[in-house]
């Protein structure tokens, strides 16, 4: 497949706008509501949290999505979650919908919503109204747009989250743009994780959110920053078909091809979360290689990425392994710890630190520099069978207790 990386994130691909607004929903003044807006029409897909407590927005886009054929707009704040809202809350969603609808000239039924930020608070309904209005005058195909919208929807994370690329379909430029935001209650089984999702590609409505729900196990759900999935998590996928090529039916070549540069969104997406915790910082990567089978080294590979002493150990750069011997051995799988190697790895070199369960003559010095990367990897090898599985995580740190204490002032 031939794929390249281009400039930009939801405003990349044709037929979609953005626009994003200071609406005073967060206390200090900052952008805090985003729009995304296709010319015409979308098919529409969505995955979301496993939480038994779901946010009202959550509720909302699940009817949109199983529900409707169609939509065309996505409304997005940040600074309150609208979660445990009750009734009152769903219909603030509605309403939120019908303020866009009404702008737009588009159905309500056709507007998905999200939130994020402090859970049980209600959403002051008319700054969000006025912000839908300002948004709507405001939107915008420029890639600039779309950076403004991925900078609007963050909360506590520390940059913007965007990516785009094209790939050629049935003869024709299919582009895919996407945007996240998600730095804390990160760790969804899709934390607050909200991705959006935008392509030209004309593809049918079945086949988008198969191939959405068959990416996200081996993306999304395979991040974590603090073992805790948020009520509001919620990746949307909208395809407009104005790429132009023939409708994508059936999983032949064309869907595959559309399937891989979708994984590849989904996992940079993830991984720029997983590297954005809060306080974190550098990103963790887990690969379990070895296993009996794919579902015990996900649950491995998740079990050392979420061990806060794993966690706290790459903080401090300290090679303990033990701690991700220990993080294996209560995942509840069953294996021989007298077989597992393990090395880590960075941009300043590779290392085994085990090998059938117990410790190589290492140089703790060259560990240590291996631990000092931004990007580091722990690679385990359980020499049962063939199932692997990558998860994605980040390093435990003083300001994430800082940052998660006073939050909600």
């Amino acid at each position: 497949m031939s794929m390249k990386k281009t400039e930009g994130g939801v405003t990349a691909a044709k037929g979609f706008l953005a626009a994003s607004t200071a609406a005073g929903i967060k206390k200090n003044g900052s952008m805090d509501m985003a729009m995304i807006y296709s010319e015409v029409p979308c098919v529409a897909a969505g995955t979301f949290t496993t939480n038994v407590v779901k946010a009202a927005p959550v509720k909302w886009d699940r009817k949109i999505v199983y529900d409707y054929p169609t939509a065309q707009a996505i409304v997005c704040n940040s600074g309150i979650a609208n979660a445990c809202t009750g009734t009152e809350g769903y219909n603030y969603c509605e309403k939120t919908a019908q303020a866009a609808g009404e702008c737009l000239n588009i159905e309500k039924y056709s507007v998905l919503v999200a939130s994020t930020g402090v859970i049980g608070q209600q959403l002051p309904m008319g700054k969000l109204e006025a912000g839908v209005r300002a948004m709507a005058t405001k939107l915008d195909n420029s890639l600039v747009a779309g950076t403004a919208a991925a900078e609007a929807i963050m909360t506590t994370d520390t940059r913007k989250k965007e990516i785009a690329v094209s790939v050629e379909i049935g003869g024709k430029e299919v582009v895919i743009g996407g945007m996240c935001k998600g730095s804390g209650m990160i760790h969804p089984n899709m934390a607050t994780m909200l991705g959006f999702i935008t392509t030209d590609l004309n593809i049918s409505k079945d086949l988008l959110n198969k191939a959405l729900k068959s990416v996200i196990p081996d993306t999304f759900n395979m991040i974590s920053v603090d073992r805790d999935t948020s009520t509001n998590d919620t990746v949307l996928l909208l395809a407009n078909g104005l790429a132009g090529n023939d409708e994508i039916t059936e999983e032949n070549e064309d869907y595959q091809i559309f399937k891989e540069a979708l994984y590849y969104v989904n996992e940079y997406l993830a991984k720029c979360i997983a590297g954005d915790g809060e306080g974190a910082t550098k990103l963790l990567e887990v690969n379990v290689k070895g296993a009996k089978d794919v579902k015990q080294a996900k649950v491995v590979a998740k079990s050392v990425c979420t061990s806060p002493l794993v966690k706290t150990a790459i903080y401090g750069n300290d090679a303990n392994w033990g701690r991700l011997l220990c993080a294996m051995g209560y995942s509840g799988e069953e294996f021989d710890p007298y077989q597992v190697d393990l090395f880590i790895e960075s941009e300043f070199g590779n290392l085994q630190l085990v090998e059938n369960g117990m410790a190589t003559d290492y140089s703790e010095e060259f560990a240590t520099k291996i631990l000092s990367s931004e990007y580091v990897k722990a690679n385990i090898n359980m020499k049962i069978a063939d199932g692997k599985a990558t998860a994605w995580g980040c390093d435990l740190t003083y300001d994430y207790v800082k940052i998660n204490a006073d939050y909600r002032s």
